[in-house]
Order: C-alpha cells, then sequence, then structure tokens
C-alpha cells in the first residue's frame, strides 16, 4: 500500500512527488518517459525539445533556487525573431522592432507618438473582439505585420471571431531590449529538462506505459491518495462534456549545417506560412554541433487522446470546467493539480510553485 498514487510524471507529479518520497510514492505514466511534455530527445548531442520549446523563467526567488538544487542552469537568454514575409523583427515589441517597421522614428517619444497616432485613427471604442483589441493597444501596424496571422493560425480561426480579453495587453518596451521575457531568472537546464525530472524523481518508483484511467479501480486500491495532473474532464469519463485545447504538431529534421537560423525561435507571422515558428534547438544550449535539428511547429485542431497544449478559454468551455471543478472538490481522496486537470495554461515555475504550495498543504 502506498500513501501517494501520482498520476502523471510532468513538473507537477514530479515536484510532488519528489517532496511527498517520505512517504512511499507511486507514480504512472502513460507516456514511454517520465516528465510530460519538457521531455526532450537526444540527437546527435543535442537536446531536442519533443514537446514544443521550453524556456524557463520566474521572478519567484524560492522557485529559482528550488529548482537549481537539482540541476545547473545555463545563461540562456529567449530573444526570438519574427519572420513576416521576409522581413525579420525583434521581440518583444521594442525599439529595435519600432525603427525597422517606421525608418523615420528614432526615439522613444517619437515611437509612443506614433502608436497613439495610430489608435486615434482606428477610432475604437469598447473592442468587441480580438482584433480591435489589439489595435487598440498597439495600432495597426504592429498587429498586422506581427499579431495577426500569427494568432489566427495558433487558434483556427479570424481575429475578429476571438474574443478581446485573449489579449488583455501586450508587451511593449521603449528601450533596445530584445529579452523576451520580464522575469528576473532565466535559462535553459544544462543538458537538457531530462536532468532535472531524473533528479526529482530519482528514488522513486516510476511505471511507464501505464494508464491509470485504462484500470482506475484497480490503481486507487494501491493508495491511500492519489494526486491526479491529467485531463479533469477525462478522469471524470466526460460526463459533463468534452473541454476543448487546441493542439501542435511538429515536424523535426536534421541539417548538414552547423547554423541554419541563428536563433532558437522565429516566429513567423505570417497567415499564408502554415507553422507558427520553426525552432533550432542546439541554440537553447549554445551548441556547436557540424550539424543541427529545426522543428517546425503547427497549430493543429485537437482530438481526445491527442496531446492537449492550450485550453480554449472561451465562456463555454470556462463554465464547462468550473462544473467539472465542483465534481473533484467532492472526490475526498484525489488531488487534482498541473495544467490539465485545472484546464489553465501554466508556465513551468508556478507548475512547480503550486505543487510545491499543495504537498505542504496535504503532506505537512
Amino acid at each position: 500500500m502506498y500513501d501517494y498514487l501520482i498520476v502523471g510524471s510532468g513538473l507537477f507529479g514530479a515536484v510532488f512527488a519528489h517532496e511527498a518520497k517520505a512517504k512511499s510514492c507511486l507514480v504512472l505514466e502513460r507516456r514511454g518517459h517520465a516528465g510530460g511534455i519538457v521531455y526532450c530527445e537526444e540527437k546527435d548531442g543535442i537536446n531536442i525539445h519533443k514537446y514544443g520549446a521550453h524556456i524557463f523563467h520566474t521572478s519567484y526567488k524560492e522557485v529559482w533556487e528550488y529548482v537549481n538544487r537539482f540541476v545547473e542552469f545555463n545563461n540562456y537568454v529567449n530573444s526570438p525573431v519574427a519572420n513576416f514575409r521576409g522581413e525579420l523583427y525583434n521581440l518583444p515589441f521594442n525599439m529595435n522592432t519600432f525603427t525597422k517597421l517606421w525608418p523615420e522614428v528614432r526615439t522613444p517619444a517619437e515611437v509612443a507618438a506614433k502608436i497613439e497616432a495610430e489608435r486615434r485613427e482606428a477610432g475604437i471604442g469598447e473592442p468587441r473582439n480580438l482584433e480591435e483589441q489589439a489595435i487598440s493597444l498597439i495600432g495597426r501596424t504592429v498587429y498586422e505585420k506581427l499579431i495577426k496571422g500569427y494568432t489566427e493560425k495558433q487558434w483556427g480561426r479570424s481575429c475578429t471571431e476571438l474574443p478581446a480579453f485573449i489579449i488583455k495587453r501586450l508587451p511593449v518596451r521603449y528601450t533596445f531590449d530584445n529579452n523576451y521575457f520580464n522575469d528576473r531568472y532565466q535559462g535553459i537546464p544544462v543538458g537538457g529538462y531530462n536532468k532535472l525530472i531524473d533528479a526529482l524523481l530519482e528514488g522513486i518508483e516510476v511505471r511507464l506505459n501505464t494508464d491509470y484511467l485504462k484500470d482506475k479501480a484497480a490503481f486507487d486500491k494501491l493508495a491511500a491518495k492519489v494526486v491526479y495532473t491529467g485531463p479533469i474532464d477525462e478522469y471524470f469519463g466526460y460526463e459533463l462534456g468534452k473541454l476543448e485545447y487546441r493542439g501542435l504538431r511538429f515536424e523535426t529534421e536534421r541539417l548538414e549545417e552547423e547554423n541554419h537560423q541563428g536563433v532558437a525561435v522565429m516566429n513567423y507571422t505570417a497567415r499564408e506560412v502554415p507553422y507558427t515558428r520553426i525552432i533550432e534547438h542546439k541554440h537553447f544550449e549554445f551548441g556547436t554541433q557540424p550539424v543541427t535539428y529545426v522543428t517546425r511547429e503547427y497549430p493543429a485542431t485537437w482530438q481526445p487522446g491527442e496531446e492537449a497544449y492550450y485550453p480554449v478559454n472561451d465562456d463555454r468551455n470556462q463554465a464547462l470546467c468550473q462544473r467539472y471543478q465542483e465534481l473533484a472538490a467532492k472526490e475526498s481522496n484525489v488531488i487534482f493539480g498541473g495544467r490539465l486537470a485545472e484546464y489553465k495554461y501554466y508556465d513551468m515555475d508556478d507548475v512547480i510553485k503550486s505543487a510545491l504550495e499543495k504537498v505542504v498543504v496535504v503532506c505537512g
């Protein structure tokens, strides 16, 4: 008999297991590897982010100190580039971006005036959709070149059909700073995320290729409590209906060249380009290998059973999620945690913080 049966070996499950290992824990993982979507696949000495780019960043000092107990982080700074029909722009929106969009402007005050003039010209009152919200925040030029096509690809629908609240604010910097994140700490684990997961799960029993929900009743008998990190609607057999996600599809290619695009992340913002970005994995760890691997990332319509990435946060799904959470609250011996169990987009540091907080409440 175990104290905790932990369903899922992603960051939430791995952190919870590590912190609760004074108790007896069994981790079940239905994939053939631990780590969830932060898993890396090593090829030619390059750690390939198998489920999309994961860049660790946080302003939580306690979380940064926590992860550094298990693995060394490098000093990678995320500075993506946007490619709009062959024109290259720095992200996030900063003075490098604006002076290329508008060669006549030179100072932060001139940029601010340019954006304000475009906002006034648009004449938008209360934004009715994402397009109007974006234009009211940043003006039409930035929206048309760097937001519209990328967003429509990501969500699979026109910006005029998306709710305004998806974009509550847009990062605008009136400095020549290409660092995408504002967080105090940032980096990539040296040797990849598998080293972090392996260190967290060291000494803990993990069963791979094991689907908890296929034999739930039998597995529940193995432990006093269950920590469930899978989709909340799947746990309840979709009895209230299915929550929606956006999916992703990846195409990874080995190239016989040392450096393909000169940056780890390049976003393709034109609507007619089918992928949203190309990841060149070696640049996350400053690789000098003679070959490189690139991954094209395609947004996809999601189907149950596929990897779920982005919750569709519209009114219908939020209302349905609330109903599932009410059911979850009645499960006295089950702890629901993580992005799928909470139907919430989480950055990695928030997942870790949530797991650390929850394990204190549960284990004391």
